[in-house]
């Protein structure tokens, strides 16, 4: 799958994609530029509640597959989402315990792709991100996911920390992976679970954080101070899967 499928290029073309209903995760468009189609693609995007950003030229002739952006290149989702309530009722039909990953400011989509994978081999019912400072689900996502993008629903959300507060509604708990917590071993993660992960450099979100029943640490052992994302996500998936097989 190349990338280029899912970068839609020049003004029709990126009109078009909005009014098809297709998902626009990005919009990148030539800054200063004012007329009534760039207008128009503005107004389509704010809609859709896509992300857009003013870049130069220089950018956009960087990004363009082929060379005829006339100012603007739209990143549309390689895969639909889903919502929070189908990976509840994909929990209810499977006759187990909600277990779902809470990704905060994941940037790197060959991460988000290798724990959307993890998540699927763990057994989780699904995944949720934010809609803001990550990234969504490109082609690179789909191809470090090895196909669990079709199987694991992906759910974007605004608020992270209201969404959590939805979820305890649905008897969910949640634990938040971070340096600073109790060891894995020492907690009880049983039953509905929201595993929370956050990116490399910052973690979990303050707000998110403090939404969160418990704060989980992975013991380390060695010289260096902290695990990739999406090791750090399989590790405590796995804590949480031996858990529920006991």
């Amino acid at each position: 799958m190349g990338y280029q499928e899912f970068t839609i290029e020049g003004r029709n073309a990126v009109i078009e994609a909005f009014r098809s209903g297709k998902t626009i995760d990005k919009l990148y468009v030539l800054d200063g530029c004012q007329d009534g189609p760039i207008a128009t693609i503005k107004r389509e995007a704010k809609k859709g509640d896509t992300l857009i950003k003013f870049v130069t030229k220089e950018r956009l002739d960087q990004m363009s597959e082929t060379g005829k952006h006339q100012g603007v290149i739209a990143v549309a989702a390689a895969y639909e989402y889903s919502e929070v309530s189908d990976i509840l009722a994909l929990a209810k039909e499977k006759g187990e315990p909600p277990f779902i990953f809470l990704l905060d400011n994941i940037e790197d989509p060959h991460n988000l792709g290798a724990i959307i994978r993890t998540a699927n081999l763990a057994g989780a019912h699904g995944v949720i991100i934010p809609k803001n400072r990550a990234v969504g689900l490109t082609a690179t996502v789909a191809r470090t996911s090895a196909g669990a993008l079709n199987y694991t629903p992906v759910a974007k959300v605004t608020n992270m920390a209201k969404t959590i507060e939805e979820l305890k509604k649905e008897g969910l708990w949640f634990v938040c992976a971070d340096m600073g917590g109790t060891t894995m071993y020492d907690l009880n993660l049983k039953g509905p679970i929201g595993l929370v992960i956050g990116n490399e450099g910052e973690g979990v979100g303050r707000l998110v954080k403090e939404k969160c029943d418990m704060i989980a640490s992975i013991p380390m052992k060695g010289d260096i101070d902290s695990l990739n994302a999406s090791v750090a996500a399989g590790i405590l998936a796995y804590e949480i899967v031996r858990q529920r097989l006991q």
